[in-house]
């Protein structure tokens, strides 16, 4: 038995989430993904974000899905990654699986 699969922890991010770390944070997912069954991002209240970090995010999504894997975010997005959402017009195109994932809600019925 592959013991690291069974647990599941948080990837804690720094409070930077740009262009210029996005080196940085693909090469931490990348280990998670290695290592892990399901992944959980852990964003920091304060982080700045950019859409870098959106793009890098929605493209781990598409991987953990291909790979059968869980992906998904310890809370819902908030502060500048939510701004950097609602800029680039990612809320208003969101379907049922971008809001349970972007903003943990549940389609109701």
């Amino acid at each position: 038995m592959d013991t690291p699969k069974q647990y599941c922890e948080s990837i804690n991010l720094p409070d930077a989430l740009s262009i210029r770390h996005v080196s940085e944070l693909y090469s931490k997912i990348t280990d998670e993904f290695h290592n892990r069954d399901t992944i959980i991002i852990s964003i920091p209240e304060g982080a700045e974000a950019d859409l870098s970090f959106v793009q890098l995010i929605e493209s781990s999504r598409l991987q953990a899905k291909a790979k059968g894997k869980t992906f998904k975010l310890s809370s819902p997005a908030s502060g500048s990654v939510l701004k950097v959402l609602e800029r680039a017009g990612f809320i208003e195109s969101f379907d049922q699986e971008d809001a349970k994932f972007w903003l943990h809600k549940e389609v109701k019925l």
